[in-house]
């Protein structure tokens, strides 16, 4: 059986519903990609540390093949620059899709990622560089890109290396007390968080995991054999900071102007166009 389960512990919360509809829709994203990859698993779990902390544990023990590893509950979820991810049974979808690839360029693939659930997920949902999900001006999802080999540093003798990606993504809109506080010194408290159920109402966990796996892995596929350039323009249509100014983590501020064909930011800065990297700065909207 290539969707295992775990029994669910007595004292976890939520309806044993929302783990049958996470398995059932787990089985249909299984038959519909193992035809193009034969080795491929699904895993769903009531809990977990991390999905994508997983993914890397099993690489670097060797395990390199395809798999999209799904929880019910995170309990050290992790978002980008170390930031943790909140998620409640049933009322998110968090999930890591761990592929091996080797594309000639690694640049923009967090984008490629953000943009194929974007796409799938509604069409008010846009896209934030570099890898957030908004949906009306309101943080929806995020989106953790890694890579993984066997010894942590080579890939193996295909030149492969197991992408891991992870993604959270609200499917109700979460209480304000299972929100971080907000930090001393900010100049206005941000947006609460927003939910998938805000536009599509009564959706579920496991619908939303099949509207998005799939798409998911094709482009990626994709991706590995064309890079970004290809999805420069899907971008484009996405993108929710086009034209708008923005600050940089660095203080330096800009109007964004799209992305380039690897994927980084443009910014006007006074009439000069920086580049930026999302390894470079954190990016917010004024």
């Amino acid at each position: 059986m290539l969707v295992r389960r775990q029994e669910l512990p007595r004292h976890a919360p939520g309806p044993e519903e929302a783990m049958t509809d996470l398995l059932a829709r787990s089985e249909n994203i299984w038959q519909a990609l193992v035809p193009r990859l034969p080795s491929f698993t699904v895993e769903v779990l009531p809990e977990i540390d991390s999905t994508n902390t997983e993914l890397m544990r099993r690489a670097r023990d060797g395990l390199l093949d395809p798999v999209l590893l799904v929880a019910e509950r995170q309990t050290a979820g992790r978002g980008r620059l170390g930031r943790g991810w909140h998620s409640r049974p049933g009322q998110s979808l968090t999930f890591s899709l761990g592929l091996p690839m080797a594309p000639a360029s690694w640049s923009g693939l967090s984008l490629v990622a953000g943009i194929s659930l974007a796409e799938h997920l509604h069409p008010d949902v846009r896209l934030k560089w570099p890898n957030d999900l908004w949906l009306q001006q309101r943080k929806l999802g995020g989106i953790l890109v890694e890579t993984a080999t066997h010894t942590g540093n080579a890939p193996d003798a295909a030149g492969r290396r197991l992408v891991v990606v992870g993604v959270g993504i609200n499917i109700a809109r979460p209480d304000a007390s299972a929100l971080p506080p907000t930090s001393t010194g900010a100049v206005a408290p941000p947006l609460p968080p927003a939910g998938l159920a805000e536009v599509l109402m009564g959706i579920t966990a496991g619908e939303t995991l099949e509207r998005v796996a799939v798409p998911l892995v094709h482009d990626l596929l994709r991706f590995e054999t064309d890079g970004f350039a290809g999805f420069q323009n899907r971008f484009a249509r996405l993108d929710a900071l086009a034209g708008r100014t923005v600050r940089l983590s660095d203080g330096g501020e800009g109007q964004a102007c799209g992305v380039d064909a690897e994927g980084a930011l443009l910014l006007d800065c006074a009439g000069v166009t920086r580049r930026i990297t999302s390894a470079e700065v954190s990016v917010r909207p004024c």
